[in-house]
């Protein structure tokens, strides 16, 4: 089975493309939203964060109190080194797991989702790379319009993902700027890997 990344930087349109190949028919291993459920299902991953961040890592209900952690991982980038040092291993650990079973099932091509790729050392368990891009306005605009977050916030998590954002060669690059059709390039890059399997 082939595993292909999806990645690129916030706003930039890796969900879309996402949704794209989903609705194609491929799985999709979305990073983020199986990070956060391992925050909040994984003992062992609570225990550390507790230990790291403190006991209002965690509401009362058992929920990440994302306010509290994103103000110490987002304002301090040793304290972001702190938190992916947890996270990622753990997501790693069960994108590899999702991998096997989707291998074992027959599938020939899957997807995984991640804005971390390289960060988090997803790009040594993968096979080929898709770079999702789009102007920093662009993207700006995009993140504030569906989060809230400010432009200096949205900046600020840009910034932290900055070693992710260059297009390291043998990496596909999808534009999705608004101008330029993003299926068409979906396709394409789908009938190069159906064709190479």
């Amino acid at each position: 089975m082939k595993l292909i990344a999806i990645t690129g930087g916030i706003g930039s349109g890796k969900s879309v493309v996402s949704q794209v190949v989903k609705v194609m028919g491929y799985e999709v291993y979305d990073c983020d939203s199986r990070a956060k459920a391992l925050m909040t299902d994984d003992a062992g991953v609570r225990e550390q964060l507790i230990k790291e961040f403190g006991k209002e890592t965690y509401l009362a209900d058992g929920s990440i109190n994302r306010a509290h952690l994103s103000a110490a991982a987002f304002s301090d980038q040793e304290a972001l080194v702190r938190l992916n040092a947890i996270v990622h291993p753990a997501t790693a650990r069960d994108m590899k797991r999702w991998s096997d079973e989707q291998a074992a099932t027959g599938s020939n091509i899957s997807f995984v989702e991640t804005a971390l790729l390289r960060t988090a050392g997803l790009d040594k368990l993968v096979d080929g790379v898709w770079h999702v891009t789009a102007p920093a306005e662009v993207r700006i605009e995009r993140v504030m319009a569906r989060s809230g977050l400010t432009a200096q916030q949205v900046r600020e998590r840009m910034s932290a993902q900055s070693a992710e954002e260059a297009v390291e060669s043998g990496e596909q690059v999808i534009v999705n700027d608004n101008e330029m059709a993003l299926l068409p390039q979906v396709i394409q890059l789908l009938d190069a890997l159906n064709q190479n399997n």
